[in-house]
């Protein structure tokens, strides 16, 4: 049975046109390379290599057979090689960045992607310094960060949605969105009790500033609770209103834990970036951690 390595071998002599540079290349004693040439030579029935004063030279025999190796010998060393890189990064520690809020619905996915994480909870700013200082290997962020030393790419968009819990009764406030009557909505929810994120009410400001043209809501939080993902979770099994991410929604719609109140028009997308440092040689990581993304806000 012919034996791989005699192939390995044979083609590194060949390049090099020496036994001993063909020895330190595979990292085996000369005494071994002129042994599996021999046995090469004696599998096939030819002589490939005649020695000269400096190194060997191929044959006519040699140039016929590496013709006839050489591309699926490449082909051979490429899987093994691509093998070999899949099992070291799996293994390999790799650190994400992530907003506390979205973490649920972007990040968690990932845990089943690599077999060592550690995750960082920041917001956009600081998740660009961290990745700048190269203290981050990645960073999923909301803002386009287009610097030298940092690589970024588009992964997906994502929306501030209206939620509320399944019990809740929305036939009156369905039948007001219908008429297009601002006031009337804006009463509606404002009657409703509120859960929010952040004591500062961004999405629910925002919201307000897109839908009804106003800088300030004139209701005010009921409960504030610090992550996006146990407020939805807690609204879940009570009566009320709350603004999230469509993508933070998605899961809870689906398992019909919440269900979707108002989807306004007017409220513009958000850009989702997969940022990284450049020359970190982690395109491995970055590839499979974009599509992992793309998926989940597609």
């Amino acid at each position: 049975m012919v034996n791989l390595e005699w192939y390995r071998t044979f083609k590194s002599v060949y390049k090099n046109g020496n036994f001993s540079v063909a020895a330190k290349e595979l990292f085996i004693s000369q005494p071994a390379v002129s042994q599996q040439i021999s046995m090469l030579e004696a599998h096939v029935g030819y002589k490939l290599f005649n020695r000269k004063s400096k190194g060997v030279e191929a044959t006519e025999y040699a140039k016929l057979l590496n013709n006839l190796i050489i591309d699926a010998l490449d082909r051979l060393e490429n899987v093994e090689n691509g093998f070999r890189s899949k099992v070291q990064n799996s293994n390999r520690l790799i650190s994400i960045g992530i907003s506390k809020n979205l973490f649920n619905s972007l990040g968690n996915g990932l845990i089943s992607k690599f077999d060592f994480i550690d995750f960082t909870f920041s917001e956009n700013e600081m998740l660009f310094e961290l990745i700048d200082s190269k203290k981050l290997d990645f960073a999923i962020v909301s803002k386009r960060f287009d610097t030298f030393d940092t690589v970024y790419e588009l992964v997906g968009k994502m929306k501030l949605v209206m939620m509320t819990s399944v019990q809740q009764d929305i036939t009156e406030f369905n039948q007001k969105l219908h008429s297009n009557d601002l006031i009337e909505i804006e009463q509606w929810l404002n009657e409703q009790k509120w859960y929010s994120h952040d004591a500062r009410i961004p999405h629910i400001k925002s919201f307000w500033l897109h839908a009804f043209n106003k800088k300030r809501p004139s209701m005010i939080p009921n409960y504030i609770i610090p992550s996006a993902y146990e407020m939805l979770e807690i609204l879940s099994k009570n009566s009320g209103v709350a603004i999230t991410w469509n993508c933070n929604a998605k899961q809870f719609i689906k398992e019909n834990k919440l269900k979707l109140l108002w989807e306004n028009d007017k409220m513009p997308e958000v850009d989702v970036f997969l940022l990284t440092a450049k020359n970190n040689n982690l395109n491995a990581f970055f590839e499979i951690i974009s599509q992992e993304l793309k998926e989940v806000l597609s």
